[in-house]
């Protein structure tokens, strides 16, 4: 197996993973995010069926799913039918991870168009930019994959053209980070110490981040350095003509990246790190393959047949002219760094772009990478109260909000409350339409909302009755330093209360009416009961197994299975090839051969000396005396 089809397996099987994780941590948070009487209920953005209007025509319209299934004869409500397309998406990624021939153009196809159709009713919670970056890279996987389900073999040849635009992406993602980084003019990143607030402005701050963070100053300024070199300086090398050259800026890359993953953790979430790693194995194939073999004729059309060749050469042209387009369409959300360059752009590529914007094929990444957290990091804590004098404080299971309590490991899972209410804190409650849904929830005492919170009700100070007074507070965090003896912290943070962030509010306080009312979460319509249908009584029995599980847990133990499942195939494969195995080896079969095929030629040689030997004998005794006679 060649270099080049190899990173394309690697890449196949990471991107299928990555959706597998995206997929089931989704559904684990769908109830309390999206439920009937969630944060942000989806059934007030669920895309109405127009039986007039052509069914392409709602497709470019509202790209979701969801409103197909009264079409299809699905008896299910809205919070229903994001979970079949999570278990429908986390099932068909979990058998393209195990099986090969699943890692199809056509699976991946499926698999982009169920994360659309959810990030289409989404809403704020799926706006973040590794949804952008995993829909981008899953459309790509569409035009990598081969088309393995397909008998026809001519198919499933496929060039290295559409491989580039995976590389393509890697570059951007890198390059236009480091960029974005010096043209923001940020004084952190220009006076090189944006790694020493980094650790504690990160969305959620990892169990090590602490102990970096302890580092010397001299050392957090090589690291920023280190990062910026390579993010700017080294990806211009991947296109390098020079074999070496490409070869040396990968592997400084992968140094720079395991030894300061940290760094770059800061703007990439547990997704987003998945989907740049699983972007990067094109990148070695592109460091270790000769530039001249991107020249050569296309392997499409190295088939027989005049007609199979020209099928061949069409298909090559229409991957091709992909390729070709969302190269072009690409640069334009770029082009919103400097005004100058977006004049620049034709219009007919602009026009393109807008097309197809709603499918999110193209993104740009870290445009706005100005250093937060520079006076300390900004931290929204809830407090709930019975009588509005005693008030106590909601922890969440993974953001900061105790001092005392160690950053959580969370990863593979996205708990995008949590990660919101990070974002929040960075502007005002009044521009977070979900928060005041928040706040309406927990004033009710709804159960999957507390869930997203806190799954262990031991944990939530309210699981025997919802707060009466709901408010919120802003405060600054920072790390704490080390003890004299060089012990583990007692407290992992210090904090100082900054500023009221909400306003204590109650059920019907007209204030809190007034922002549900101009945020469009006040109920237009009574909620409808849930359908009884087969398939919505087997989606309750699967959400009943799972929604007293915290998401982590969940992801691990599914990543447990996978990796078990793979250890027993390798078992099992490597104990039937053995029995498969002949017991003779290679070099001897062929030493035999070549005995057996000198044993013919020695017997041939043999037969004809005894022939030509009779034929001597016989010419002698006809000259012989006798025979004269």
């Amino acid at each position: 197996m060649g270099v080049t089809r190899l990173t394309r397996h690697m890449f196949l099987w990471s991107m299928a993973i990555i959706y597998m994780f995206a997929f089931a941590s989704l559904y684990v948070q769908i109830p309390g995010l999206y439920g009937n009487e969630g944060v942000l209920p989806v059934r007030l953005v669920e895309p109405r069926v127009n039986g007039s209007r052509p069914v392409l025509e709602q497709i470019h319209a509202h790209p979701s799913l969801l409103w197909l299934g009264p079409r299809l004869g699905l008896d299910l409500d809205a919070q229903q039918a994001m979970e079949l397309l999570c278990l429908a998406g986390a099932l068909l990624a979990l058998g393209a991870a195990l099986l090969e021939p699943l890692r199809d153009s056509l699976v991946f196809f499926c698999l982009w168009a169920l994360y659309l159709s959810l990030c289409q009713v989404g809403q704020d919670f799926l706006r973040f930019q590794w949804d952008s970056l995993l829909l981008e890279a899953g459309f790509l996987t569409v035009l990598v994959a081969p088309l393995n389900l397909l008998r026809c073999a001519t198919f499933r040849h496929h060039d290295a053209v559409t491989f580039w635009l995976a590389r393509w992406l890697l570059f951007r993602l890198t390059f236009g980070s480091g960029v974005a980084k010096l043209a923001s003019h940020c004084p952190s990143w220009w006076g090189l110490t944006a790694v020493n607030h980094m650790f504690e402005a990160q969305g959620i701050p990892l169990p090590w981040s602490w102990f970096i963070q302890q580092l010397p100053d001299w050392y957090l300024k090589l690291g920023t350095v280190g990062l910026l070199v390579t993010e700017i300086a080294v990806p211009p090398l991947y296109f390098a003509p020079i074999r070496s050259l490409r070869l040396a800026a990968f592997y400084i890359q992968v140094c720079v990246w395991l030894h300061q993953h940290s760094f770059s953790l800061h703007f990439l979430t547990p997704e987003q790190w998945s989907v740049r790693c699983s972007v990067s194995h094109p990148c070695f194939a592109l460091m270790s393959t000769d530039l001249r073999s991107v020249f050569t004729p296309p392997r499409c059309v190295c088939v027989r047949g005049c007609l199979w060749k020209l099928w061949g050469l069409v298909q090559w042209a229409v991957f091709a002219s992909a390729a070709v387009a969302v190269f072009a369409i690409s640069v334009v959300p770029y082009s919103s760094m400097e005004q100058v360059y977006s004049s620049k752009i034709l219009p007919e590529v602009r026009q393109a772009y807008s097309l197809v914007e709603r499918y999110r094929l193209v993104s740009a990444y870290s445009l706005d990478s100005r250093m937060t957290g520079v006076a300390g990091r900004s931290e929204v804590i809830l407090e709930g109260s019975m009588d509005k004098n005693t008030w106590t404080e909601i922890e969440f299971m993974y953001k900061p909000g105790n001092v005392g309590v160690a950053p959580p490991v969370v990863a593979p899972h996205q708990p995008r409350l949590d990660w919101q209410m990070s974002q929040a804190a960075q502007g005002l409650a009044k521009q977070s339409s979900w928060f005041t849904g928040l706040v309406h929830c927990l004033l009710q005492g709804n159960k999957d909302v507390v869930r997203l919170i806190q799954t262990d009700s031991a944990q939530y100070p309210f699981s025997q009755a919802p707060p009466v007074y709901l408010r919120a507070s802003l405060y600054r965090y920072w790390f704490t330093q080390t003890t004299q003896d060089g012990s583990g912290p007692n407290e992992w943070w210090r904090r100082d209360y900054a500023e009221e962030f909400y306003p204590a509010v109650q059920l019907g306080d007209p204030a809190l009416e007034a922002m549900l009312n101009q945020h469009g979460l006040k109920e237009k319509f009574p909620i409808q009961p849930s359908p009884d249908s087969p398939l919505a009584q087997v989606l309750r029995q699967v959400r009943g197994h799972v929604q007293t599980l915290p998401g982590h847990l969940v992801l691990w133990s599914l990543l447990a299975t996978v990796a078990t499942i793979w250890l027993l195939k390798t078992l099992l494969s490597g104990v039937l090839g053995g029995r498969k195995a002949k017991p003779t080896p290679a070099e001897p079969k062929a030493k035999k051969a070549k005995d057996q095929s000198a044993e013919k030629s020695a017997s041939a040689s043999s037969l004809k000396a005894g022939r030509e030997n009779s034929e001597e004998s016989r010419r002698d005794a006809d000259k012989s005396p006798k025979k004269r006679k």
